[in-house]
């Protein structure tokens, strides 16, 4: 700096601004384009979210239906009519899911396996799905199909076993889920009443004044192995020997329980057959015991027959061994 007064400017170069960290800058993207991030998180959350629902969940809940089970451990068929009858049942679901999905109520059909007719529907109620949940059905049923009723009857009345086939196409619901429809097509097999294997007349009684038509009186043994409490009404049944007609034996008032049932029976014979077979010389019953033939004549309830019931009846024929003689010697009458 000269002496001369000049003065010398001092000149200040500008520094160039510090650049700003990735976590700054990334914070500023996001504090911008917030909106877009969040538009994209929501896209890619429905279309992980919605197939999961609407595709994955439907198939879960119809695999769960699928691999669950159906037993009924009671059924009791009672006040029948040839149209209808009061079923009282209560089956128990089997499930090893973790899922507990609300079944809702829905109507189902019910046929034996293998028919072309279901022979009736009958509404579930709802419940809540896991395993041990009982459903209990408590309903008047009409038969949409009483031929097919008979043969379900038939079924029973001849097999150890019977199975039954349930369908409808139930809504089911998990937690807060959207409702999904199902298809419930289950196999149900019960036991049957096995041709009345064990089928006994314990005793029987020759009358010598007969009571309303009945000559003969006495027990009969029949045992249910099936969980069904069967309302039969007046039962009917032809009695006969080398197919020769012998009478009648008559059931009345006859509801059929699960396990041993000891039942009154009347009936009203041919005696004077009875003893002609008995003593004449070609006579093949010796020591007086002689092979009765016992078949289904009728089902009657509240005076109108019940086609479905006379049907399983006539299927299935008995064979008893009487002791006649005995019988005629409590009256007096030795041969």
């Amino acid at each position: 700096m000269s002496k001369t007064g000049v003065t010398e400017l001092e000149t200040t170069t500008a520094l160039p601004p510090a650049k700003r960290g990735f976590g700054a800058r990334l914070g500023a993207h996001f504090k911008k384009w917030w909106w877009v991030h969040l538009i994209i998180f929501i896209a890619v959350f429905l279309i992980i979210l919605l197939p999961v629902v609407y595709v994955a969940y439907p198939k879960i809940a119809q695999d769960q239906v699928n691999d669950s089970t159906l037993n009924i451990t009671s059924m009791v068929i009672a006040d029948p009519t040839p149209e209808s009858f009061h079923l009282t049942q209560t089956q128990v679901i089997g499930s090893k899911s973790s899922y507990h999905p609300k079944i809702y109520s829905f109507l189902a059909s019910v046929s034996l396996l293998g028919s072309a007719h279901a022979f009736t529907s009958v509404q579930v109620p709802e419940v809540k799905s896991k395993d041990g949940a009982e459903v209990n059905v408590d309903q008047v049923v009409d038969l949409s199909n009483a031929d097919a009723f008979g043969d379900f009857a038939q079924a029973v009345m001849l097999n150890e076993e019977v199975e039954l086939n349930i369908y409808g196409k139930p809504k089911l619901q998990e937690g807060s889920l959207p409702k999904s429809t199902v298809t419930y097509n289950k196999t149900v097999t019960m036991k049957g009443l096995n041709k009345l294997t064990g089928f006994d007349v314990t005793e029987f009684h020759i009358m010598l004044t007969p009571e309303n038509g009945r000559n003969m009186n006495g027990t009969v043994y029949i045992p249910n192995p099936s969980v069904m409490t069967i309302t039969m009404g007046n039962v009917t049944l032809d009695l006969s020997v080398a197919g020769q007609p012998m009478g009648y034996s008559y059931l009345d008032d006859l509801v059929l329980k699960p396990g041993n049932n000891t039942i009154p029976m009347t009936s009203n014979v041919n005696q004077s057959a009875i003893i002609s077979l008995v003593t004449s010389s070609s006579n093949p019953y010796k020591d007086g015991v002689v092979p009765f033939t016992i078949s289904g004549n009728s089902s009657v309830y509240d005076g109108k027959q019940l086609p479905y019931f006379t049907q399983a009846l006539a299927a299935n024929n008995l064979t008893v061994n009487l002791n006649v003689t005995k019988a005629l010697a409590e009256i007096g009458i030795k041969l």
